[in-house]
């Protein structure tokens, strides 16, 4: 019997080349949102706002590996980031393209740099503060540890900025807007940071297009508890579980350390890594905020969605923002970038 030849496997992605994948995706956004966002002198490696902003508004940037869309460079317009610095797929940018982004988003008073706590994205980050200082840009760092996965509450200094980093974005943003000082913006951009635990769990991995195979494998029937967003390893691997026991699982972890008691308000975020159904994930809301009105915990402003992925990866992130009336008043305030819309006022 003739025997049919084996297919080789080829890992398929939609680009034009591995060298050129962060450069076309960054203009492709200029070109469908050019309305919200601009190159700073056609650098694909610099997105500003293109929006009008007062003189002395303090400015929020940041700066990130791609591979993460909307994170980071798809919060950038009004009301949330002045500017994003870009890097290759899970890399940090280079700190001169961070220095250039902070020159460009200066107003006078000052640029809050609001970043994830990746070891390349702090280094560098120093060192374009340090290069600005120069020009008499003052500048404060802010570093964003909400994966509680990735380390011990007694070093969470170590845990890695994941999809909570939005609720900051949104929160600096504004008091920015409002016209509060370099000071306090950091001060409450600290504050959110504080108030937000993120856990995410992870049913299958991604691919870097400059490396062209997955970047781990796991089993068909099992999922892994705490992967982080460039695959970095979880804290256990189980069976398969149910959108109601994943829920469980994570609220449980999360209220270990970001206790909440009946009449607390919270924001609650699903987020999808990039390949995980939307219907899955308003199962999974579902079953969150079930747990919370149990406890007589209000949800405020829900978001159920991709706002951090990994590439392709499969599964999701919850994550919990503990409110008090001046977070609440800033995260209803209005914004509006390439990837998200909040017109509730």
């Amino acid at each position: 019997m003739k025997m049919k030849a084996r297919k080789e496997c080829v890992v398929k992605k939609i680009m034009n080349s591995a060298d050129t994948f962060v450069k076309d995706t960054v203009e492709g956004i200029t070109a469908a949102y050019s309305d919200k966002v601009k190159l700073l002198n056609d650098d694909y490696r610099v997105l500003l706002s293109n929006y009008p902003t007062a003189e002395n508004k303090v400015g929020v940037v940041t700066a990130g590996g791609s591979g993460h869309l909307p994170l980071f460079l798809g919060y950038v317009g009004k009301g949330m980031l002045d500017g994003c610095a870009i890097g290759e797929v899970f890399a940090s940018p280079a700190a001169s393209k961070m220095a250039d982004m902070i020159r460009a988003c200066d107003r006078g008073s000052g640029v809050l740099c609001l970043f994830g706590n990746y070891n390349g994205d702090l280094f560098n980050f120093r060192m374009a503060a340090d290069e600005v200082e120069f020009d008499d840009i003052e500048t404060r760092l802010v570093v964003a540890n909400d994966d509680l996965a990735s380390s011990t509450k007694e070093n969470s200094e170590k845990r890695r900025g994941v999809a909570g980093i939005l609720y900051a974005y949104k929160i600096a943003g504004a008091a920015a807007v409002a016209g509060k000082s370099l000071d306090d913006v950091a001060a409450i951009a600290k504050k959110a940071i504080a108030n937000i635990r993120t856990m995410g769990v992870a049913t299958s991995p991604c691919i870097v297009p400059k490396v062209g195979e997955a970047s781990f494998s796991i089993g068909s029937d099992e999922i892994e508890i705490g992967m982080g967003i460039h695959g970095e390893a979880g804290i256990e691997v189980r069976k398969m579980m149910t959108a109601d026991e994943i829920a469980d699982l994570v609220v449980n972890r999360i209220l270990e350390e970001l206790p909440l008691t009946s009449g607390d308000e919270v924001s609650v975020m699903v987020n999808g890594l990039g390949a995980t159904p939307l219907e899955e994930q308003l199962i999974v809301y579902r079953s969150v905020k079930r747990r919370l009105d149990d406890l007589n915990v209000n949800v405020i402003m829900p978001h159920v969605g991709e706002f951090a992925t990994s590439m392709e990866m499969a599964g999701l992130s919850v994550t919990i923002f503990k409110l008090d009336p001046e977070l609440k008043a800033l995260l209803l305030e209005p914004a509006v970038t390439p990837f998200y819309t909040n017109l509730n006022k």
